[in-house]
């Protein structure tokens, strides 16, 4: 043992001695398991070190891997009493499910950020997989890619460096993803990059903007129209009086009616700052600019709709397990929620 101490590397000096000679006995087999590797990895870190970058983590997966949430994300999928049906992005998309993901980002940013985050890196990855090899790849029969839509509201809270590949790459595999956020500078102070929050903005083809109150983000749509002529009509009139004063004319006048071409914005801002509720300009198809006035549901007078977000998920938990008995194509089975 004291010759085990006296050749312990020095990143490894602090730990148990049973330890360093796993670490030390490892090395030297042929075992490939990444779950091991990654706790070798975490191993060989000096530990002072590791608990220094590690410090501002730990209290995030605490909460990752505590209470329900970690039954939603880390399930004993050998559970039989669990009527909830387990699920990936590849079985869901190969069903065309409705997938709701409710992160709840007004309790708990943090978590919402982390969960939302980590589901959008899985998707890039799935994306990348069905866009070489197609979305029923193992199985049988083939198919044509679906369309896979993806709205994400309040976009600010979920942005991160994971998400940046799925808008400017994800088209490939069908993605298409919507974006519903308040203002510009939303987006560049969770990235902390202007640059990178223009890039993410740059790759949206259609914009819809509804009143507004930052100018940065106002300017998104208006400095993409153009300067259009406009006509503008003057009228001038004029009397002269005659020097003859014994003639017969007293005064001339004369009236000049002229038109004149002005270039001005398509769009001035003010425009969207003033914008009634309900109301919106659109930049669609490349270039095409649309006013639109949008319909203003009045629930008071709707009898389908729901009394609040509570019955709306008991509806979704009634039919996602009504339905958990169904089965997809082959490879598949789920055809719901979880």
């Amino acid at each position: 043992m004291a010759s085990l101490r006296k050749n312990t590397p020095r990143n490894l000096q602090g730990r148990d001695s049973y330890v360093v000679a796993l670490e030390q006995y490892l090395s030297t087999t042929r075992l490939h398991d990444t779950i091991l590797d990654g706790l070798r990895t975490a191993v060989r870190y000096d530990k002072t070190y590791f608990d220094k970058i590690v410090a501002s983590l730990l209290p995030l997966l605490e909460k990752l891997t505590t209470r329900k949430i970690s039954q939603l994300l880390a399930p004993d999928y050998g559970d039989l009493n669990d009527p909830r049906p387990v699920f990936n992005w590849q079985q869901a998309i190969r069903q065309r499910a409705i997938i709701y993901v409710g992160l709840d980002a007004l309790s708990d940013a943090e978590i919402a950020a982390a969960v939302g985050n980590s589901m959008f890196a899985d998707l890039v990855s799935v994306a990348g997989h069905i866009y070489k090899h197609g979305v029923m790849d193992g199985l049988p029969q083939t198919e044509e890619n679906p369309a896979i839509n993806l709205h994400c509201d309040e976009f600010s809270e979920l942005m991160g460096d994971e998400f940046i590949p799925l808008i400017n790459k994800g088209g490939g595999a069908g993605v298409e993803v919507t974006a519903y956020t308040q203002t510009l500078s939303d987006i560049e102070a969770r990235i902390g990059d202007r640059a990178k929050a223009d890039q993410v903005v740059g790759n949206f083809n259609s914009r819809i903007m509804m009143r507004v109150r930052e100018s940065a983000t106002v300017e998104l749509l208006t400095k993409q129209l153009p300067q259009v002529d406009v006509l503008s009509n003057s009228i001038s009139s004029g009397v002269t009086d005659s020097a003859d004063a014994q003639g017969n004319i007293s005064f001339s006048s004369n009236t000049q009616d002229r038109m004149s071409s002005i270039q001005v914005p398509l769009l001035e801002p003010a425009s969207l700052v003033q914008l009634p509720k309900g109301q919106a300009f659109a930049l669609l198809e490349g270039g095409q600019l649309w006013k639109l006035r949008i319909p203003l549901p009045d629930a008071a007078h709707d009898p389908l709709m729901p009394e609040s977000i509570t019955h709306i998920a008991r509806y979704m938990e009634k039919t996602v397990r009504q339905h958990a008995h169904m089965v997809g194509p082959p490879g598949d089975s789920c055809n719901g929620e979880k």
